[in-house]
């Protein structure tokens, strides 16, 4: 409609314009509905439901950045990338957590954000096959990939000149599944994300690294490009804050600090061991760590690290019984023989949860029970002083990931000479607490905290044999990637 007059020209112009601002920003909106919308899947690296609930280093951070925001978190959980791409290319959602670096075919389709943690793309192979060192030794096979992943791209890129190389995109697989049948031999060559690889290695000590495909990139939040730039900015602060403040570091601490993991002789022996020698004390572990209020598998975790589910174990300096506990404890718990392996499990759980409850209640969860573990290791007046060393260096006390810098320099006579309880060897307890964590996190995968205990209890399975009823869920839970529940302590790894 053309304008009859400059004053009508003048007025519609005057209210296309204030209709144009008066058009709320993407962030405006979500304050306005009070909503934060965000798609995405289940991975342990993203999200899982813990005991006490939804958990996962995206899922926590995403959490911090609505309270930040002052809204709620509403999560919607698809089932892989492909749909978490579909539902922010429709713009039904906020921010999408799908685990993905920033990539060339994103550019006029989503918003990449880096949240902190970086990832490469890794080939691997079942070690019964030859092991690939460069895609030229992959000539004539074929990889095999999770859909809408960080790895197809890398493959074009990389193999563009040599059409003999091949893949294949298994929809309805995530990482887990492709390192399963990696594991069996069904497939034998694949790419997985590297973190994503050490979130599951353990559970597939079959499965060997090759080598990596591309440079380490930081893994992202994704949004949905025809949003206005409000709330990625917003995003940008939020993790710029997090950064200087020490959230992310921490974060990553709490689901990756404890993955340096078991190498392929000791995976195939914690596995070997949870079949064959954990069966005949796993009542005893759930009884006397429900009477003491504590998840029955971080109290097996720790009779695996003291003895390997040994009740005659006993060491040079007279440590004895399946919790390896010295004779000064064991008289002062009360243990008359250590080498009987209930009484042993009995003093084991009562002295954690003893050295649990002297650690400030101030010391939020995970890291109270990570502290306690040290403590039990260590002894409490040595972890006493780390935390002063860490204080007087102007780090946290209260911080698990700071405190274990510090623990290692009680074996140095220029640091421990500065302590009131003097020498230890301080790397040990560091070594012990990421231990327990990993052996932790394998028995929380495969096994649920309460399970009812039936008389034939002698037919739990490991993870080689076909599982049975209840366990048969959780095996496929395991193999699915998921975590599930995690008991009294720690609240989530």
């Amino acid at each position: 409609m053309a304008c009859t007059s400059l004053l009508a020209c003048t007025l519609t112009l005057t209210l296309l314009t204030l209709a144009g601002c008066s058009q709320p920003s993407t962030l405006q909106e979500v304050r306005n509905e009070g909503v934060l919308h965000v798609i995405t899947r289940v991975a342990p690296s993203i999200y899982y439901e813990g005991r006490d609930g939804p958990t996962g280093y995206d899922y926590e951070l995403v959490k911090l950045f609505a309270e930040e925001l002052d809204v709620e978190l509403r999560l919607r959980v698809a089932e892989d990338n492909t749909e978490v791409l579909s539902v922010l290319s429709r713009d039904f959602a906020h921010i999408g957590l799908a685990g993905l670096s920033r990539q060339p075919l994103f550019e006029n389709q989503y918003t990449a954000l880096p949240t902190g943690i970086e990832a490469q793309s890794i080939v691997v192979y079942n070690r019964d096959v030859d092991r690939p060192k460069t895609l030229t030794d992959l000539v004539g096979q074929t990889l095999h990939l999770v859909p809408d992943s960080n790895h197809e791209y890398q493959l074009e890129a990389l193999t563009g000149a040599d059409p003999e190389i091949f893949w294949q995109v298994h929809p309805g697989l995530d990482a887990a599944g492709i390192l399963a049948r990696v594991e069996t031999g069904e497939l034998s060559y694949a790419v997985v994300s590297s973190n994503e690889l050490d979130l599951n290695h353990v559970f597939f000590p079959q499965v060997k690294q090759g080598f990596v495909l591309g440079d380490a990139k930081e893994l992202a939040w994704l949004f949905p490009a025809n949003q206005d730039d409000s709330l990625v900015s917003a995003a940008k602060a939020f993790l710029e804050k997090a950064h200087s403040d020490g959230t992310i570091a921490q974060l990553s601490e709490r689901f990756y600090g404890h993955l340096d993991h078991l190498n392929y002789v000791g995976a195939r022996t914690f596995m070997h061991h949870v079949e064959n020698r954990l069966p005949s004390y796993k009542s005893l572990f759930r009884d006397y760590a429900s009477l003491f209020d504590m998840d029955w598998r971080l109290l097996a975790a720790i009779g695996y690290q003291e003895s390997h589910w040994r009740p005659n174990a006993t060491s040079p300096t007279g440590v004895r019984g399946l919790m390896m506990l010295t004779r000064n404890t064991a008289n002062y718990i009360g243990i008359n023989n250590r080498l009987d392996a209930e009484e042993s499990i009995q003093g084991g759980a009562k002295y954690f949860r003893m050295v649990h409850e002297k650690i400030p209640e101030r010391i939020a969860e995970p890291d109270r029970t990570w502290f306690a573990l040290a403590s039990y290791n260590v002894g409490y007046g040595h972890l006493e002083d780390a935390r002063r060393l860490t204080e007087g260096a102007g780090k946290n006390p209260d911080r698990w990931l700071d405190v274990k810098e510090f623990l290692p320099l009680l074996a140095q006579k220029e640091w421990y000479k500065k302590t009131r309880y003097g020498y230890a060897r301080g790397h040990e307890p560091v070594l012990y607490v990421q231990n327990i964590r990993r052996y932790y996190d394998v028995l929380a995968r495969m096994m649920k905290p309460t399970e009812a205990i039936a008389a034939a209890d002698s037919s739990f399975v490991g993870l080689e044999q076909a599982p049975k009823g209840e366990q048969a869920e959780e095996g496929a839970d395991m193999r699915a990637g998921l975590s599930p529940e995690l008991g009294m302590i720690p609240p989530t790894l």
